[in-house]
C-alpha cells in the first residue's frame, strides 16, 4: 500500500500565508481545525447541512466541510478568528453580543461568518431576506430571534415588526 497522494497548497488564512503539501482528500474544515489549529470553525454535521463550518473564501461564504483544501489553492480564507481587528470586534460580532444572539455558542462562529458574507453579498434589504439568506445556518438552541436582530442591525436593514420572532430556517441556501 502506497502513500496517500499529496498536492502542494498555498493558502492565506486570516492574513497569514501557509505553504504545505497536503493529502488530496483533506477538507478545508479539517485543514483549518487539525492542521492549522483554528478550532473556532466547528464540525457539525460534516454534510453541509448545518452551517457550523461556514467560513469566507475570497469574501464568499462556504461550508468548509464540503470543499477540499486543495481546491482553495491561492485563495484567501477568513475564519471567525480573523474577523476582529486586534481588540476591535467586527460589527457582526459586536451585534451578536449586543443582542445576546447565542446560547451554547456552537453555531455562533458559522452564523457570524455567514452573516459577514451575507452583508458582503448585499442582497438582504429586509429582515425577511436576512432570515431566508441565513437559513443554511442552524441553531439547535433556538436563538433565531436574537440572531435575526443582530444580523439585521449589522446589515443595516429594518427589522420586520410583524415577523421578528419567526424562525430563521425556511429552506436551504447554497453557501
Amino acid at each position: 500500500m502506497g502513500a496517500s497522494p499529496r498536492c502542494p497548497l498555498t493558502i492565506t488564512v486570516n492574513g497569514q500565508q501557509h505553504t504545505m503539501d497536503i493529502e488530496t482528500w483533506v477538507t478545508l474544515l479539517d485543514l483549518l481545525r487539525e492542521r492549522l489549529g483554528l478550532t473556532g470553525t466547528k464540525k457539525g454535521c460534516d454534510h453541509g447541512q448545518c452551517g457550523a463550518c461556514t467560513v469566507l473564501v475570497d469574501g464568499r461564504r462556504i461550508n468548509s466541510c464540503l470543499t477540499l483544501a486543495v481546491m482553495n489553492d491561492g485563495r484567501e480564507v477568513t475564519t471567525i478568528e480573523g474577523l476582529a481587528q486586534g481588540a476591535a470586534l467586527h460589527p457582526v460580532q459586536q451585534a451578536f453580543i449586543e443582542h445576546d444572539a447565542f446560547q451554547c455558542g456552537y453555531c455562533t462562529p458559522g452564523q457570524i461568518c455567514s452573516a459577514v458574507g451575507l452583508i458582503h453579498e448585499g442582497r438582504a434589504t429586509s429582515s425577511a431576506q436576512v432570515r431566508e439568506l441565513m437559513s443554511g445556518n442552524i441553531c439547535r438552541c433556538g436563538a433565531y430571534p436574537q440572531i435575526l436582530r443582530a444580523v439585521s442591525q449589522a446589515a443595516g436593514v429594518p427589522e420586520d415588526s410583524d415577523n421578528a420572532e419567526g424562525p430563521v430556517i425556511t429552506g436551504t441556501v447554497p453557501a
